[in-house]
């Protein structure tokens, strides 16, 4: 671990805002129509000195060991991060889960990091999730969580009213365990990475030094907290730099928020990215922007109205990520005059490896790596490879897998393969192993959703792909009963692949579930080369074969399709 600054650690930061700007306000939450809610630092540092007195008694109380885990279940608002700090501040360990995760996902995490507390928030699909809570597990609510939830468990005001704040500035060790981030594994199964204090406050120190983020700056935070990228920039950034932070509403509202917010520094997956295009030009067909954007005078009028229509007039760093970000997209911005900057990274390594530069066109690439972190491209498997401070302690119960995630000589298994300019500017090219990320910046492991869909007589094979799609697909070869089913009855056996489509999409997560299912007749074989000698389907086949009708078999909006 480099040598961290002691005052460059989270709760240190919180503390040094308390002190010099206590009554500024650093937080900007919606309520609902209309009422907004502002947090002052002082605010702040109030209810989350209430808030960890209380875990630490609890903590006490049943014996919780040090290192006692404590989760997150929320979408974004001023007490998730309050609660981060609360439980760090208590000498606990925070464990965020998406807000959107299914029942099964939600227990299996809860379990495996044997949770001894959880602040369930403001969420959407709660019926849905609450199966996966184990029954008995202590926990509290918030002003904005769901009805039954403020009814099973104690509300977070109600617990700062009747607690006494924490005194004094207690510290965590640069070297002590943050947080447990899970991220989904080959397997399928969620793996609890660990990063320390000492990382985070690493990481925003290098992130800083390329993305001009400072105390003076807005930003929207509306991407789950419990993703990496939110997490560092968002939060860890708010702490170090001490900018205002203003809160999503919903997605209905989402155009007022930015409006609300006008961020000077905006971070978002390519999905909302083209999203915001596609709104454009609903509005304005393509050719008369363009015919606009020529003229002198008039294209700087239009590329501010276009802007500001878009909440964006006021933003001075612009990011995508999490995904690849297409040229054609970056260069459709550019001539809005918004240029932005393209970000590699991954969980574990807090996403802080690479970033376009600021004022230069490096676009097609994810720019060189920030200043710190050590790149290489192994010369067999074309994989990128790396190292930092920022880079994880490891697997949460999980050191085999820990071990294969690293080389012999400690360098950090990227799992995506990179080529590498005379900048070194690096482009990502694919993946290693058959992890994939859909558009929205989500890793997809295929094989347990294969699996299920196997799990159906008239399925011999199947395949999941979908790499940079907003949802993927599931592909599978008709078995010899399928086939005869098509033949004679191909209507009935839309009925019932499609009911058996909707069983697997139920046990995943949202950014999993499959757009549709595609039934192909032609026979995979070893001889046409689909399948290995052992029956194995070859990814790479698969993808060659049929991935120029992926958008029409997505586009064609049916569960199941026949794909030839």
């Amino acid at each position: 671990m480099a040598t961290i600054a002691t005052d460059q650690l989270a709760l240190q930061r919180l503390y040094h805002w308390e002190r010099v700007a206590g009554a500024s306000v650093t937080l900007t939450q919606p309520m609902g129509a209309g009422e907004l809610r502002d947090f002052s630092w002082a605010q702040v540092g109030d209810q989350v000195r209430r808030m960890a007195a209380f875990l630490k008694a609890r903590g006490q109380a049943e014996g919780w060991p040090a290192d006692a885990k404590v989760a997150i279940l929320s979408k974004n608002c001023a007490w998730w991060l309050m609660s981060d700090l609360a439980i760090w501040m208590a000498g606990y360990v925070s464990v965020p889960l998406y807000p959107t995760l299914a029942a099964e996902t939600i227990a299996q995490i809860l379990t495996h990091s044997e949770a001894r507390f959880i602040f369930v928030g403001k969420l959407d699909g709660w019926e849905g999730m609450k199966p996966g809570v184990p029954a008995g597990l202590a926990g509290a609510s918030y002003t904005l969580s769901p009805d039954d939830a403020r009814q099973a468990w104690e509300d977070w005001d109600a617990i700062c009213a009747r607690t006494e704040p924490l005194q004094g500035e207690p510290t965590r060790g640069a070297d002590e365990l943050c947080t447990l981030i899970y991220t989904s594994g080959t397997t399928g199964l969620p793996k609890g990475v660990m990063h320390s204090f000492g990382a985070f406050a690493w990481a925003v120190g290098a992130g800083l030094q390329r993305i001009p983020l400072t105390g003076r700056d807005r930003m929207l935070s509306y991407l789950p907290l419990a993703h990496v990228v939110e997490r560092t920039l968002v939060e860890h950034g708010w702490l170090a730099t001490g900018m205002r932070v203003y809160f999503a509403e919903s997605l209905d509202t989402f155009a007022a928020d930015l409006q609300r917010a006008l961020p000077t520094v905006f971070f978002s997956v390519p999905r909302l990215w083209v999203k915001f295009q596609q709104g454009v030009q609903a509005k304005m067909p393509q050719q008369k922007l363009d015919r606009l954007l020529r003229l002198p005078l008039i294209g700087g009028l239009v590329r501010k109205k276009v802007l500001k229509a878009l909440g964006l007039n006021h933003c001075q760093f612009a990011a995508g990520g999490a995904a690849p970000m297409p040229v054609a997209l970056l260069e459709w911005y550019a001539g809005l005059g918004l240029h932005i900057n393209e970000g590699y990274g991954m969980t574990e390594n807090l996403a802080l490896s690479h970033l376009t530069v600021p004022g230069r066109n490096q676009r097609g690439t994810v720019g060189p790596a920030y200043d710190g972190v050590e790149v290489r491209i192994d010369a067999v498997s074309g994989e990128l490879q790396m190292r930092s401070p920022a880079v994880m302690l490891g697997y949460y119960k999980a050191p085999e897998l820990t071990r294969d995630t690293f080389t012999a000589d400690g360098w950090l298994r990227t799992g995506d393969k990179a080529s590498q300019d005379p900048d070194g500017c690096v482009r990502i090219t694919g993946r290693v192993k058959d992890l994939f990320k859909t558009s929205k910046g989500k890793y997809v492991a295929p094989a347990p959703i294969e699996d299920r869909l196997g799990m159906n007589p008239n399925v011999e094979a199947c395949c999941v792909a979908g790499a940079n799609m907003g949802q993927p697909l599931g592909i599978a070869m008709l078995s010899p009963q399928g086939l005869q089913r098509a033949a004679s009855d191909a209507a009935g056996l839309q009925v019932e692949l499609a009911r058996h489509l909707d069983d697997v999409n139920a046990r995943l997560d949202p950014h999993e579930q499959l757009d549709a299912l595609v039934l192909i007749k032609t026979p995979w074989t070893v001889d046409n080369g689909f399948i290995t000698p052992t029956f194995k389907v070859k990814r790479n086949r698969i993808e060659e074969a049929y991935a120029g009708r992926f958008d029409a078999w997505a586009g064609a909006r049916a569960k199941v399709v026949f794909g030839d």
